[in-house]
């Protein structure tokens, strides 16, 4: 179990960061924040589409925050404060990620 804010931080980070390959971009890329917005393919006729909030993980005094789906989305998911990393709450951001990636794909926004 890791409870150092910073090795927490590093640790989804870096579990979050092959969403990069998958069509989104990184917003905030520090020490400190990280998060992930997708650029929604721009269709003939249409102005450009502004960025998408897809997540972000943020290091804050005694926790870690993490944010995932704009608030448009019913499975927006309100912060998640995390002080402590097993195995278990890693395997559960994944999940979480990983079906909200699913809606991005179904809005068309990845």
């Amino acid at each position: 179990m890791k409870t150092d804010l910073i090795e927490i931080f590093q640790t989804i980070r870096a579990t979050l960061q092959p969403y990069t390959t998958l069509g989104f971009n990184d917003g905030v890329n520090s020490d400190q924040k990280y998060d992930l917005w997708a650029v929604p393919p721009v269709e003939t006729g249409e102005a450009e589409k502004p960025e998408v909030f897809f997540l972000s993980l943020e290091v804050k005094a005694d926790h870690i925050a993490f944010d995932l789906l704009p608030d448009s989305v019913p499975q927006h998911e309100r912060t998640m404060y995390i002080k402590e990393l097993d195995d278990v709450t890693l395997n559960l951001i994944e999940d979480k990620v990983s079906a909200g990636f699913k809606i991005f794909k179904e809005h068309g926004w990845v």
